[in-house]
């Protein structure tokens, strides 16, 4: 009797994470973030500092239940739970300022458009998922300011969702919106737990980028082997021609 072989179907739709994968990663003073934010709603040092660690604490929990509920969140939510009331005209300012805080470490890697429009050529679907407290029409406008957003097919968030990555639901979502199976696509990302594990189980096959310094705070111990490794964004071209060959 001849084995079975498995197949997998060709690959119609590659899905990236954001931050870490598509920005280059970058360590970010986590609480100067939220000083710069809390500055615009007190002019009072002690005030400021005082919000400051709230949101932060606020912040780390939600990050936290991402991590062991897969739960989502949203930035308003934090700002709410930190007590800043809802409707305060000074968190406008504050915002403000906290995303001119976190521009510089946004841009989007030079390698992504000439990837994506290889994707393109090869007729592979674009889409992206990340897990965010930011709005979808946030990261939809820092695309369109680095010059990509017309080069991705569809795009969810997990501010936009109930799960956050690993659970499987997040990574069956982002392939409906490509119009795809799990098996048909592939997801790219930098982290082995919420990226290559939690695509892994969705059906998906992973590539791995490791280039990111992860603080060991948000590392979660799994065993996981990547399908694919790309130590950079255009290595995925050849890592699916691989598998594919045109």
């Amino acid at each position: 009797m001849n084995p079975v072989v498995s197949v997998r179907p060709r690959c119609r739709a590659v899905i990236f994470d954001w931050g870490g994968t598509l920005t280059p990663w970058h360590s970010v003073d986590i609480e100067e973030q939220w000083r710069v934010f809390a500055r615009q709603v007190h002019a009072e040092e002690a005030q400021a500092l005082s919000l400051a660690a709230r949101i932060l604490v606020a912040e780390d929990a939600a990050w936290e239940r991402s991590r062991t509920e897969h739960s989502s969140a949203r930035l308003h939510e934090i700002l709410a739970e930190a007590g800043l009331p809802a409707g305060d005209l000074r968190a406008e300012a504050a915002l403000m300022a906290y995303q001119e805080f976190w521009k510089p470490h946004t841009f989007t890697d030079e390698q992504v458009r000439p990837l994506w429009e290889g994707l393109h050529e090869r007729g592979i679907l674009v889409g992206v998922l990340s897990n965010t407290i930011w709005s979808g029409d946030y990261h939809r406008g820092v695309f369109k300011r680095d010059g990509v957003l017309d080069l991705i097919d569809a795009d969810i968030y997990s501010s936009e969702l109930a799960w956050t990555k690993p659970h499987p639901e997040v990574f069956r979502a982002a392939a409906a919106a490509l119009g795809v199976e799990p098996s048909e696509a592939v997801y790219v990302g930098d982290r082995p737990f919420e990226d290559i594990h939690g695509s892994q189980l969705a059906g998906m096959r992973a590539i791995w980028v490791p280039h990111s310094k992860i603080p060991v705070s948000q590392q979660v111990e799994v065993e996981v082997t990547p399908d694919g490794v790309a130590h950079e964004l255009l290595d995925i071209l050849d890592i699916l021609d691989g598998w594919q060959p045109r």
